[in-house]
């Protein structure tokens, strides 16, 4: 069989299982590939010269699509750049598909040019691996659809133009989860210990099921923003959720979606005695302790238990009897300090809520969105990768995530920045208007700031751990012949959305962080 036949059978397989979307990173070994690829005219088709980026902004969009999206690569280290992606895939549950060209099997072990181990590089974050060497047959045998899945497709240089039989584009089905509600009904039936539910991430068409379920049952609520429910549950969220649930134990929590961003959920490996129980769509408990889960997608289970049908739950131990007092003190610590990183989020929020879609970086845009972003106005459309809760790829996983799409708002910190610096080439051919890049600057990892084994080192070596910098952005932006804006000042915060992306570079005041976070420790 030719390059030509085996490249037009890995192709043909592709589009059977539904995949319509494909990343290209061009080289010439995966000419043949690229060349099956480009006579399907039904396609989607994107290119990108860098691998790391291009697998991070298929994650994007199959957050988009919430299909598969498979990245082409050539042979040799290509293929490597793409395991973070795929770890963030795997942990996602995102059926992202890996194509790898590589040189014919004779070439393995023999150190010859861009020859190397391709098969099994991606380890246990791949359901599979096809090696695909003289025949294309019988590919995605044991795929679920539901996690990576990787083709190592081995061609020599023999590219012809002749045309082949193509398949149409197959419907998307992922494997069916078989569900047991059982063990979400049983968690209500001794509730009196009281019942915390914590709401991560959500897919958009679970999110009416989840805000019909928790306004029924009226239990105390902690919800990340990515839930995109934070200000819709209004007075069922709690006000600074990571120290009143430590004062006021409850005997249960429910997690609904991905594992939630705050401390409390860390804090549940030490508290074995309170009950958990997860409905996730991933899968994954989130805890090394002992936990119940329940893997399916959200909007099913809560049909399923009949969850309309639930009494009310109520807040048995009265968490949310202090919000008001938590919220006015909150409010009072962000007008002292209106220089400060917390206060500069706050009024972030208040701008972005006018925009369709937010992305929020990992670690420290996130928590502090989560504590202290306005929760009047509802922004619904919120995404971030929580997978394996990494900072590189945001910026190309947004971009992928809001192609074409106006009004969109990314808040990523500055290492996170510096981390996907050639992701912009990824919007060059995006016409969409009104797009705002936060960049948080800090001067560095300030998160490893408020670790007490950070805080106790002598300045030199905690400098280590945090990367400081004295890095801008200005010229970065310039490089894209994007809008900037600098702001050192809350006063001059301004935000309007214009034909190409905005730049605002935050750069909050040390001294008044420092002490909004010495005053936050001590709210009662």
């Amino acid at each position: 069989m030719t390059e030509h036949d085996i490249a037009g059978k890995v192709i043909n397989s592709c589009l059977a299982r539904g995949i319509r979307e494909f990343v290209v990173c061009s080289g010439a070994r995966n000419l043949a590939l690229i060349n099956a690829l480009t006579l399907h005219e039904e396609v989607v088709l994107w290119s990108h010269f860098e691998e790391r980026a291009a697998g991070f902004f298929a994650l994007g969009r199959m957050m988009d699509s919430r299909e598969p999206c498979a990245v082409i690569t050539t042979s040799g280290t290509a293929v490597a750049e793409l395991l973070p992606a795929t770890i963030e895939s795997f942990y996602q549950s995102r059926p992202l598909v890996i194509i790898s060209a590589d040189r014919p099997v004779e070439f393995r072990g023999s150190g010859a040019p861009q020859a190397i181990e391709q098969v099994g590089i991606l380890g246990s974050y791949v359901e599979g691996c096809d090696d695909v060497q003289e025949s294309a047959d019988d590919l995605f045998l044991s795929w679920s659809g539901r996690k990576p899945w990787h083709l190592n497709v081995c061609l020599g240089e023999d590219l012809t133009d002749e045309k082949f039989k193509q398949v149409a584009i197959a419907a998307w089905k992922p494997e069916r989860l078989k569900l047991d509600v059982s063990p979400f009904v049983r968690f209500f039936d001794d509730v009196w210990q009281g019942v915390v539910v914590m709401v991560g991430g959500l897919e958009p068409e679970d999110r009416g099921d989840v805000l019909h379920f928790l306004q029924k049952i009226k239990a105390p609520v902690v919800a990340d923003a990515t839930s995109g429910l934070r200000e819709l549950l209004g007075s069922l969220c709690i006000v600074n959720p990571d120290k009143v649930l430590l004062e006021s134990k409850p005997g249960k929590i429910l997690r609904i979606g991905d594992v939630p961003v705050g401390r409390y959920w860390r804090d549940l490996e030490n508290l074995k005695d309170v009950e958990v129980l997860s409905m996730t769509r991933t899968g994954f408990s989130g805890l090394a302790r002992e936990s119940q889960v329940i893997h399916g997608d959200i909007g099913r289970i809560l049909r399923g238990a009949a969850a309309s049908e639930f009494d009310e739950v109520g807040d048995v131990l009265d968490i949310l009897n202090g919000n008001g007092r938590r919220a006015s003190q909150l409010s009072e610590l962000l007008e002292a300090y209106p220089d400060s990183e917390p206060a500069m989020v706050r009024l972030l929020s208040i701008y972005a809520y006018t925009g369709e879609s937010l992305y929020l970086g990992n670690s420290l845009p996130i928590r502090e969105w989560g504590e202290f972003a306005q929760r009047d106005n509802p922004i619904e459309v919120v995404r971030a990768n929580r997978g394996a809760n990494g900072i590189d790829g945001q910026l190309a996983t947004w971009a992928g995530w809001t192609h074409g799409i106006d009004d969109a708002w990314i808040l990523i910190g500055d290492l996170t920045t510096l981390y996907d610096l050639s992701a912009p080439t990824l919007l060059h051919d995006c016409d969409a208007e009104g797009r705002v890049i936060v960049v948080m600057n800090n001067g560095g990892g300030r998160i490893f700031d408020r670790l007490p084994r950070v805080q106790n080192m002598a300045p030199e070596k905690s400098a280590i751990i945090t990367n400081e910098h004295a890095f801008s952005f200005e010229s970065w932006a310039m490089m894209w012949g994007w809008d900037y804006l600098r702001v050192e000042d809350a006063d001059e915060l301004e935000i309007e959305g214009g034909p190409v992306p905005l730049v605002v570079e935050l750069v909050p005041s040390e001294k008044q962080t420092n002490a909004f976070w010495e005053a936050y420790r001590k709210l009662s």
